[in-house]
């Protein structure tokens, strides 16, 4: 798997090539956390933003599909004792309903071929009245059609199956039928856009 081949070495891009963009989404989402939450997050790489997220909830339930990520995540967050990591698949995880305050999945959705069953068992997890936090890269022009960075990032295996920019990724939510309660694009060498979403789907 492409994700397990770059582990050691993706922080790279996350700390020294973005970092300063996913400095700002981690402090964003940090913000919106109380340290009463339960909190899950997919995705979590090499537990780059969880080890600053841990600091601002009660427990948090780092996940990724990569075996390497995950190794990378237990040793960051080795010390941390509110934070488990684990191994989990964002379109089946094995998590009981409404298990979560909080559901982050950070810079994933535009990686997925099936972002809309993701979506789903993020709600299904999610309590009715939590909020769901979705941050994914984009594109910077405004029709979300291939930047030369994500052209990169396609040779290397890890092309954009999503192509978004941040208004069609809003729109995209609010086709969906979800509540969006509050967005932001953060600016950098790999955009980010941040959408919010209250969970007021469960029947």
């Amino acid at each position: 798997m492409f994700w397990d081949k770059v582990a050691g070495i993706y922080d790279i891009f996350g700390k020294i090539i973005n970092g300063k963009v996913n400095s700002r989404v981690a402090s964003f989402i940090s913000k919106r956390l109380d340290m009463t939450d339960d909190v899950l997050e997919c995705a979590c790489g090499t537990g780059y933003m969880s080890a600053q997220l841990a600091e601002k909830c009660g427990s948090l339930t780092a996940t990724d599909f990569s075996d390497g990520m995950v190794k990378q995540a237990e040793k960051r967050c080795s010390m941390l004792p509110n934070v488990t990591v684990k191994k989990a698949d964002i379109t089946a995880l094995e998590f009981e309903d409404s298990s979560f305050d909080v559901v982050i999945a950070a810079n994933v959705i535009h990686l997925l071929d099936d972002p809309d069953r993701a979506l789903s068992e993020l709600q299904r997890v999610c309590k009715a009245g939590g909020s769901l936090i979705i941050p994914t890269y984009v594109n910077k022009g405004k029709t979300g059609k291939n930047s030369n960075l994500s052209n990169v990032f396609d040779a290397a295996g890890a092309g954009f199956k999503q192509q978004f920019s941040y208004r069609s990724y809003c729109r995209y939510f609010k086709e969906k039928g979800y509540n969006i309660s509050e967005s932001v694009l953060v600016r950098g060498v790999v955009p980010c856009a941040v959408v919010i979403l209250k969970n007021d789907k469960h029947s």
